[in-house]
């Protein structure tokens, strides 16, 4: 089979149309249909199947997807290998990181690629639901995502997900908040608050919505902000409480925000990694996550 035309089928796989396959390979639509109906001829199955006005990867083409990233994967870990040979990590790793973690975790993990002469990271912070994590990993070298420690598990049948860290959500609270003294909050004592969350489909707004389920109450959602800055200065303010991330929330020791774990209720979101395998066996990659996992580390160790 034609490596080329596997490398298609990964992508379009992952990017799930054609015409996002033809921007990312810098193709005509046409071009890439093209191939996509070359690799079906030569192995003599469907790979695509009409659905409205677009195509899908049939049950034949998402296994040969699947295949196709061990392909890859196998070329790529023989360039690794040559490569080093002829030095250590080297190249550009770009990175896509949802804006809390890139508050927590990028100061950090500067300073250890910054010993990493020859590599060079490019870090983007994209505001990222989980069913937009495979997709970003087709253009990213490593995306680090999030989610409801309670949601289902991100894939790993073609990508490599590596756990960073367990992150607790608490309730947050301005100082003079009358629930401010108390050292844990149940949720019936916040049945009539006003809460701020995030767009719905965020994990944080997942959390909310799971502990509802779960417990019957419904909260009273009065501002959605996907920016965890502007909701600490609400809250700051007066203006709602909000369920924040226990270790990237700018408390102030206390002094502007007061954070209160749930009682009887596990609320966290997780902290992954993901990417394809055939990007991991890059030196470069490889020693950027090695380098995100010990920021991690330094932050569970920190927060102990």
């Amino acid at each position: 089979m034609d490596v080329r035309r596997l490398r298609v089928l990964r992508e379009f796989a992952d990017r799930g149309s054609v015409a996002a396959v033809a921007e990312a390979l810098s193709f005509t639509p046409s071009a890439i249909s093209q191939q996509l109906r070359a690799l079906q001829d030569e192995v003599g199955l469907a790979l695509t199947e009409p659905v409205g006005r677009g195509l899908r990867l049939t049950e034949a083409g998402r296994e040969l997807a699947g295949h196709a990233d061990t392909v890859l994967a196998a070329l790529a870990s023989a360039d690794a290998a040559v490569e080093s040979y002829r030095s250590g990590p080297r190249g550009v790793v770009r990175v896509a990181m949802f804006q809390s973690a890139a508050r927590l975790l990028l100061p950090g993990l500067l300073r250890r690629v910054a010993e990493l002469p020859e590599v060079e990271p490019r870090f983007t912070d994209i505001d990222m639901t989980p069913p937009e994590v495979p997709g970003l990993a087709a253009d990213f070298c490593l995306v680090v995502a999030h989610r409801d420690e309670h949601a289902p598990a991100f894939a790993t049948d073609r990508w490599e997900v590596t756990h960073l860290l367990r992150e607790p959500l608490d309730v947050v609270l301005p100082p003079g908040h009358r629930l401010a003294r108390r050292r844990r909050l149940r949720l019936v004592d916040l049945a009539e608050e006003s809460w701020i969350s995030v767009q719905e489909g965020f994990p944080v707004d997942d959390v909310l919505r799971s502990i509802a389920l779960r417990t019957g109450t419904e909260p009273r959602i009065v501002q959605r902000i996907n920016d965890f800055g502007v909701t600490e200065e609400l809250v700051a303010a007066g203006h709602g409480i909000a369920l924040l991330p226990r270790y990237s929330t700018d408390d102030r020791g206390g002094r502007r925000l007061v954070r209160r774990p749930l009682a009887g209720v596990r609320a966290a979101r997780l902290v992954e990694v993901i990417a394809r395998r055939s990007v991991l066996v890059r030196p470069a990659v490889r020693a950027v996550l090695d380098a995100l996992r010990a920021e991690a580390d330094r932050v569970r160790e920190e927060h102990r």
